[in-house]
């Protein structure tokens, strides 16, 4: 690509700014990203890609091919929001209630949107084609398992795929490459414990579900320290426990 690239990208700033902070305002949850697959969609065919809506119900494709013949490279973001409510005293915070975007999806979509309009203003150096994926529902709905099943990595067939990841604890202007992993997939499980109810002063007379989810949690927790090996990564959090009528 030769000089230069870096001032190149550092010019949309300003614009990438602009886009993250928009799609911030305006959160959605998995396989409700209308908004902001419109707003991707837009973008693209603006760049003059090839653009497909509507994968996985609400993800984005965009598809530029390169004059020479060569290999197919995608690059992936994901776009949905989480069903959190937002506190930050900043005058981009959501505008949506009881949703944010607080897992950094917004930027990995507006990066995705910038890496793409700096290729789209190159295309005649390219050689191949490069696949860009704006994935709906990361956050639990497998929407990259779906995208994949309706085949968003054939037509042209994908040689090699990237992902990133925001993280707050990388200086600017530096990447964090693993020889390994780099995250891990996540698994969700539910227990209902079921007691007999009682009063408060007669413990003996009833069978206390709270005490046994108690137990039970710190027992649970005790499978990364003692059954799984100590070089592997492994992690287990409880997010939400209910009990109790009174």
């Amino acid at each position: 690509m030769g000089d230069g690239v870096r001032e190149k990208i550092y010019e949309m700033k300003d614009w990438l700014v602009e886009i993250r902070r928009t799609i911030h305002m305006h959160p959605e949850l998995m396989f409700e990203e209308e908004k902001t697959a419109e707003l991707v969609a837009g973008n693209l065919q603006e760049f003059g890609l090839e653009v497909k809506k509507g994968v996985a119900k609400t993800g984005v494709v965009g598809l530029l091919r390169g004059p020479k013949d060569g290999k197919t490279v995608a690059i992936r973001a994901d776009m949905d929001a989480l069903p959190v409510e937002e506190a930050n005293p900043v005058p981009y915070a959501s505008k949506v209630k009881g949703k944010m975007h607080a897992c950094g999806h917004d930027a990995h979509t507006a990066i995705l949107l910038g890496v793409a309009k700096f290729f789209s203003a190159r295309r005649d150096q390219l050689k191949g084609n490069i696949k860009w994926i704006f994935q709906p529902a990361e956050e639990g709905g497998a929407g990259g398992k779906i995208m994949t099943e309706e085949g968003v990595l054939e037509n042209p067939k994908v040689d090699a795929i990237f992902g990133a990841h925001v993280f707050p604890e990388i200086p600017i202007g530096k990447i964090g490459v693993n020889e390994r992993e780099g995250l891990a997939a996540t698994d969700r499980v539910t227990f209902k414990i079921i007691g007999k109810g009682g009063h408060g002063a007669y413990p003996h007379l009833s069978r206390d579900p709270i005490l046994a989810a108690g137990h039970l949690i710190t027992q649970i927790h005790s499978i990364v320290s003692r059954n799984i090996h100590p070089l592997e990564s492994a992690v287990i959090s409880f997010g939400k426990i209910e009990g109790g009528t009174a």
